[in-house]
């Protein structure tokens, strides 16, 4: 285990049994039990089932010897004789009980009359006397299966009875398999079980040891509640970041988010959810693909993002990758804001430079005498009054517009550019939201003042201005159109509509999210209200400056009343 991941695991409760050595115990005793009921029951059953079939083996032996025609005539010719001992011990029925006992290995073959006298019994000394067990149930005709102790110790028993040619019973035959014979394989067949038992212990926690390996692995050594108190805190964590945190899992489905992210990624989705279900932008599913952990902008809605990515590796795993996101909008609105702020403190500062160059002048010539000189230059002066401003700006009434363009002038004028209101302007009323209005007019005019200023060759020191842009404004029931030309070299995509592609532009990246976000944060403007943005020319009319020009409709931005 890596230092990191000892500081960063959580303290173990001291005294705890571990959860996976509880589950291995557990394991190991439900098994032995199961084990030991299973060969109870499978040595019970054995001795039970070799008692049953030595029984039928013997009782085989006994049908077999009970259908011979030589037995069968021969008790049928002494059941009512009294013949001695001593001939019988001699006798045909002696040598073949002794030879049948010996060729399938049973522990006696005995043979009797009716009367129950054995005629033939492995004991010389028994033969002529009575058998030492009841006889009536199988002189009855039965066929008897029974345990019994005799003259020769316990044994499993089958006899059949003998009957003659007219089918009356004249005797019986009696078999015998010692219990000792079964009792001696009933211990091998318990031994294999009881091996067979310990070979599926030995299995059974095996596996089980190697299971709790393999979940103490899978859980990096954390018991359950560590587990919960480890997600809980993640889960805070991840609830009080400002930052939006997506994770997608190597499977390329959705596996981490929080509520930041679902809100500004608009994301509803469960996790679980493939990526490519996630409804993100082109820019991001890019990231998500091809990890870069230098922010890049993004538009999401209305809103724009900073979103970076990294893949995740442990121990040489790839896991998949975290997107990490923060709301920009707000800063892109603050930068516009700025920006018309230092536009409009540009164009005080051009304004305060030239009057105190005048006042220079009317001072010398009042501090020379030259009175009438200064006389003439001061009308000069009042008659040029409002000079600096374009013509047709009498025509925005709107304050936050008219103000708006007219600093936009004083700052194209700096940068050699002439900026011009068109002749069909029309502005009246209040506007409703001014940052919307100032966001998109400043993102098209500072667009078409770049592209002017940017087409070298146009102006040349000394010369004329020659770079040129035209706003107009025209309201209507409430709607705002905004026209913006310029004279410079068009749209350079092949496609014009690029242009509103997040990260499209053609300055320098030299911000975090570079540029190229400002059409098409103004486009989601407004398109939030049902209008929109496009591009009519994308350059190289002669009718008109020479450059692109764009329309934008931005609805129920302005109160006419």
């Amino acid at each position: 285990m890596t230092q990191h991941e000892m500081k960063t695991r959580p303290a173990r409760r001291a005294g705890r049994v571990s959860l996976v050595a509880q589950i291995l115990v557990l394991q190991v005793l439900v098994l032995v039990a199961s084990l030991a009921v299973i060969a109870t029951w499978q040595i019970s059953r054995t001795d039970d089932k070799l008692r049953e079939e030595y029984a039928e083996r013997a009782l085989a032996v006994s049908r077999a010897v009970a259908s011979d025609p030589e037995v069968r005539e021969k008790l049928s010719a002494t059941s009512s004789l009294d013949v001695p001992p001593e001939e019988l011990v001699g006798g045909d029925m002696q040598r073949m009980a002794v030879d049948i006992a010996r060729r399938t290995g049973v522990l006696f073959v005995v043979i009797a009359n009716r009367e129950g006298i054995r005629l033939a019994h492995p004991d010389l000394d028994k033969i002529g006397f009575h058998v030492s067990t009841d006889p009536s149930g199988v002189l009855d005709g039965e066929e008897i299966l029974d345990t019994d102790r005799g003259t020769l110790g316990e044994s499993v028993r089958g006899k059949a009875p003998v009957r003659d040619v007219d089918g009356r019973i004249v005797g019986f035959v009696s078999t015998g398999i010692s219990t000792q014979e079964i009792a001696d394989e009933a211990r091998g067949d318990i031994a294999v079980t009881i091996g067979i038992a310990a070979l599926a212990l030995f299995v059974g926690i095996t596996a089980s040891w190697l299971l709790a390996r393999r979940w103490r692995r899978l859980t990096l050594g954390l018991q359950p509640d560590e587990l919960v108190d480890l997600v809980t805190d993640q889960r805070a964590v991840l609830g009080s970041l400002a930052d939006g945190v997506v994770a997608i899992g190597r499977d390329e489905r959705l596996r981490v988010i929080n509520d930041r992210a679902r809100e500004l990624l608009d994301i509803s989705a469960p996790v679980g959810t493939p990526k490519d279900e996630l409804s993100l932008s082109p820019r991001l599913l890019g990231l998500l693909n091809d990890p870069n952990p230098r922010p890049i902008a993004a538009g999401v809605g209305e809103q724009i993002v900073l979103a970076s990515s990294h893949r995740v590796t442990v121990d040489g795993r790839d896991l998949g990758v975290v997107l990490s996101v923060i709301d920009r909008t707000d800063i892109e609105q603050l930068s516009r804001e700025l920006d018309s702020i230092k536009s409009m403190s540009e164009a005080l500062r051009a304004q305060r430079h030239e009057t105190a160059n005048r006042f220079h002048v009317l001072s010398g010539l009042l501090r020379h005498g030259h009175s009438d000189e200064a006389l003439e230059f001061l009308t000069e002066i009042i008659g040029r009054r409002g000079a600096s401003e374009p013509s047709g700006l009498d025509n925005v009434a709107e304050p936050h517009l008219h103000a708006f363009l007219d600093a936009k002038t004083s700052l194209a004028r700096e940068r050699g550019v002439e900026l011009s209101i068109g002749g069909q302007t029309w502005v009246a009323g209040a506007l409703v939201d001014p940052v919307a209005a100032t966001t998109v007019l400043g993102n098209l005019v500072d667009n078409a003042i770049d592209a002017a200023a940017g087409d070298l060759g146009r102006v040349e020191a000394g010369d004329e201005i020659r770079a040129k842009v035209e706003a107009e404004l025209v309201t209507d029931d409430g709607t705002l159109w905004i026209t913006v030309a310029d004279s410079g070299p068009g749209i350079g995509f092949d496609d014009p509509s690029q242009v509103f592609t997040e990260g499209a532009t053609s300055k320098p990246d030299d911000v975090p999210g570079g540029h190229g976000m400002g059409l098409a944060l103004a486009r989601q403007i407004c398109r939030r209200a049902g209008g929109d943005i496009q591009v009519v020319d994308p350059g190289g009319d002669p009718d008109g400056l020479g450059g692109a020009v764009f329309v934008a409709e931005l609805r129920d931005v302005i109160s006419e009343g």
